[in-house]
């Protein structure tokens, strides 16, 4: 018995110890900067990063010469259904998260526990906008031609998709409002490559200031601080 709960403590002490260094790691390694990469092109493309607090969007112009996101993200899979929209944000995460979670008092530890050990399936939430505003939270972007399309690329690759090479709408109730809908993903959630981590991931994708790695929006958002 005496060796049994050495083992249990010997296990406590290791989990403690690995939540710690993870809460270090991702304080102080966000801290590490890569840099913007130089261009010639000129910046006339504006985007965005949001965030409300904990989960970060990457922020796009829905019509532009590079692409129309309302062909890849129909107005008509959210309530509201109306087609004025000038902007749609996107984030991926835990699908568990997403669905089942629309507070932090209702996380299930089940969710939890599937979304941190690459256990459940991702989702990305798209949200439509009229106008964005900047501020602590929303942080306008000046992106090259090249840049976008890059930023395209990425974000296109996250999305699953059906036979006909189109993104494939989770059909549910648990959307956030009236101009939000919910499709699959690629990938997997996890305490190493969360939200913020693919946010992140996506702008170095373009070419902007970002983190090194960062599971935070903090990590993000102190790159951009003025």
């Amino acid at each position: 018995m005496k060796k049994f709960f050495l083992v249990i403590l010997k296990a406590i002490s290791a989990f403690i110890g690995v939540v710690v260094i993870y809460l270090l790691c991702g304080y102080f390694i966000p801290f590490i900067a890569v840099p913007a990469q130089p261009v010639n092109e000129p910046r006339n493309i504006e985007a965005y990063i949001l965030t409300n607090g904990v989960h970060t969007d990457i922020v796009v112009p829905i019509k532009s010469a590079e692409i129309d996101w309302s062909k890849q993200i129909p107005f008509e899979n959210t309530r509201s259904k109306r087609t004025d929209f000038k902007y749609l944000a996107i984030g991926w995460g835990d699908k568990g998260f997403y669905l089942e979670t629309p507070t932090w008092a209702e996380l299930k530890p089940s969710v939890a526990f599937k979304a941190t050990f690459w256990l459940s399936e991702s989702a990305m939430h798209c949200t439509f906008y009229d106008e964005m505003t900047e501020g602590k939270d929303c942080v306008k972007l000046h992106l090259t031609k090249t840049e976008y399309l890059n930023l395209i690329r990425f974000i296109k690759q996250k999305f699953e998709r059906d036979q006909n090479g189109n993104p494939i709408l989770i059909k549910t109730d648990a959307v956030y409002g009236q101009n939000d809908a919910f499709y699959d993903a690629v990938g997997s959630y996890s305490f190493m490559n969360t939200c913020n981590t693919w946010t992140n991931d996506g702008l170095k994708a373009a070419g902007q200031k970002a983190a090194l790695w960062t599971p935070s929006d903090f990590g993000i958002f102190r790159h951009y601080q003025k």
